[in-house]
């Protein structure tokens, strides 16, 4: 008996720390929502839960979360298994192999790292067989560095086209990871250009994934329609064995 009400208290101090965590976080992007003139409506938070258990999953939606975001297939795949009762949308947020593409269109909802011509194919391979359509965002390289992904700002209109003529994905709009070592304002401002020359060819493209829980400010301030919080809502990450 001990050690189930020991489970439960600690099931309930979890519950209440991730609701305090939620609702800080809730009030940031509302305040930054008025300080920037837009409705709050406009901006999605996407929970971003790596490295932390499922069961954190069933919390957060108890509070009403309902967009989740994960970065590693491994991690990924087994979560979303884990909580597939639950009405949720999974975003997959990390760099994606093509060789994942399979595994992630099983259960990814939304997909905001789409770099590259190739992945647009597996992708819309691997939704066809599980028949599925999935939402894909490009992720624009804001500062060229090769080992953080993304499609060079010149390259995004060669890749929307690949991505809109594939017939199980959706074109949703683009993401971005805000450099590091610079104040993301500038960058987030030229992903807001980038992303309205792109909705120039494809208008339905309306999606802006920026921002994260340092930085989730500036980019409302450019224009974010999704913020991608982990650390801020969840606590600091415990390490992966």
């Amino acid at each position: 008996m001990e050690t189930h009400a020991s489970a439960a208290e600690e099931t309930a101090r979890r519950r209440g720390e991730l609701a305090a965590n939620l609702a800080a976080v809730q009030a940031r992007i509302a305040a930054a929502c008025t300080a920037a003139g837009r409705p709050r409506e406009d901006v999605t938070l996407v929970v971003v839960t790596k490295t932390h258990p499922a069961g954190d999953v069933r919390l957060l939606a108890e509070l009403g979360v309902r967009d989740v975001g994960e970065n590693r297939d491994q991690e990924a795949a087994p979560k979303a298994a884990a909580t597939a009762d639950l009405d949720l949308t999974w975003h997959y947020v990390g760099r994606l192999q093509t060789n994942k593409a399979k595994s992630v269109a099983g259960y990814a909802d939304v997909v905001h790292s789409l770099d590259r011509v190739r992945l647009a194919a597996a992708l819309s391979s691997a939704a066809e067989r599980e028949q599925r359509t999935i939402t894909a965002l490009l992720q624009v390289s804001l500062d060229g560095d090769p080992s953080r992904g993304g499609v060079l700002p010149a390259d995004v209109a060669e890749l929307a086209d690949a991505v809109a003529d594939s017939p199980h994905l959706t074109l949703g709009g683009v993401m971005a990871v805000a450099p590091l070592g610079v104040e993301p304002a500038g960058p987030f401002a030229t992903l807001r250009e980038i992303a309205s020359r792109l909705r120039e060819a494809h208008p339905a493209a309306t999606m802006v994934s920026a921002g994260m829980s340092n930085d989730l400010e500036a980019a409302i301030e450019a224009g974010a329609t999704h913020v991608r919080i982990g650390t801020a809502v969840l606590g600091v990450r415990p390490s992966l064995r």
